[in-house]
């Protein structure tokens, strides 16, 4: 099975002096660099309507077009994966992703992954780049995920996360009690001395969460939060920079603090939690083919609602 790529892309004037492939990695990041080094060689990818070489320096303001056929990949094995689907149609699907599933097979886990569900579930996930997935939620964050079935959807979806047109609302259980929400404007990009981590550091991409209290409880509080962009583990990292990390979460959570008093159950609980407490509570967009707004909401899992459960009942205690 195989299916026709239509997509295109202006050149920023930013991008200036870039080398052709470099700039069309940038702009078409679903791909790689080594398929659309192909593409241009091939002629499928043209800069103003005419061919090119990888090599080639672009000015800034080229119309870069692909028009492409993109056969199965067929590297990732499908696997019977259970998935609850939210919403299904003929060009995307709405899934909630269980907290400990990791999204797209990588060094450590090369299946088990929703993409190995997927395929399963939508053999034509094969000819999708990424197998139609436009966005990721982290492996130990539960929630809502919209996926394409189509290369329509899948162009469209892009754009609309790059417009930054998707309204994504998050549940989130932090350290602390805060006094009110507010907005976080912080750029986000790799630590400086930990490649594995994000930091908030000037010379990272812009990165804003709005944040509002839904609950306060004795040392810690509910929170939701509201994505304007999309950066890797833009919530846990601005929370953390706030001074109020997510319960569970191992790399920007810090030391452990329990609250003074705590009954050892509420004191177990939050020693052994195992992911960060983050939740994708609300998905919405325009349908990309349909045109029309599209919402999507789902209950928080068990887990979080045993943990804030047993935070309520520790503020009451202790009141």
């Amino acid at each position: 099975m195989s299916q026709t790529l239509e997509a295109q892309q202006r050149i920023p004037v930013q991008m200036a002096g870039y080398r052709l492939d470099q700039a069309a990695a940038e702009l078409f990041a679903d791909y790689s660099r080594e398929r659309l080094k192909g593409w241009i060689k091939d002629g499928a990818l043209t800069v103003d309507g005419d061919s090119a070489k990888p090599k080639d320096k672009v000015h800034g303001g080229e119309t870069l077009v692909i028009h492409a056929v993109i056969e199965d990949d067929n590297r990732f094995e499908a696997q019977d994966i259970p998935l609850e689907v939210v919403f299904e149609d003929d060009h995307l699907m709405v899934i909630n992703k269980p907290p400990g599933l990791v999204v797209h097979p990588a060094a450590g886990n090369p299946d088990g992954t929703l993409l190995n569900a997927l395929l399963h579930h939508f053999p034509g996930a094969a000819s999708l780049p990424r197998g139609g997935i436009v966005h990721r939620l982290d492996k130990d964050t539960s929630g809502l995920m919209v996926v394409a079935k189509s290369l329509v959807a899948h162009a469209n979806l892009v754009e609309q996360l790059q417009a930054r047109t998707v309204s994504r609302i998050y549940d989130a259980v932090v350290v602390g009690k805060m006094t009110a929400g507010g907005t976080v404007d912080a750029p986000i990009g790799r630590h400086p001395k930990d490649r594995k981590r994000q930091a908030v550091t000037g010379s990272g991409k812009p990165a804003v969460t709005h944040y509002r209290v839904i609950e306060r409880f004795r040392a810690h509080s509910h929170v939701r939060c509201k994505l304007e962009t999309g950066r890797t583990h833009q919530i846990r990292v601005h929370m953390a920079h706030q001074r109020f990390p997510l319960i569970g979460d191992a790399t920007y959570g810090g030391r452990l603090k329990l609250p003074p008093g705590a009954s050892d159950t509420l004191k177990e609980i939050l020693r052994e939690f195992p992911r960060q407490a983050l939740h994708a509570r609300r998905l919405a967009f325009v349908h990309p083919v349909s045109g029309e707004n599209v919402r999507f909401q789902t209950p928080l899992p068990d887990d979080l609602l045993m943990l804030m459960d047993y935070l309520r009942e520790d503020a009451e205690t202790m009141r």
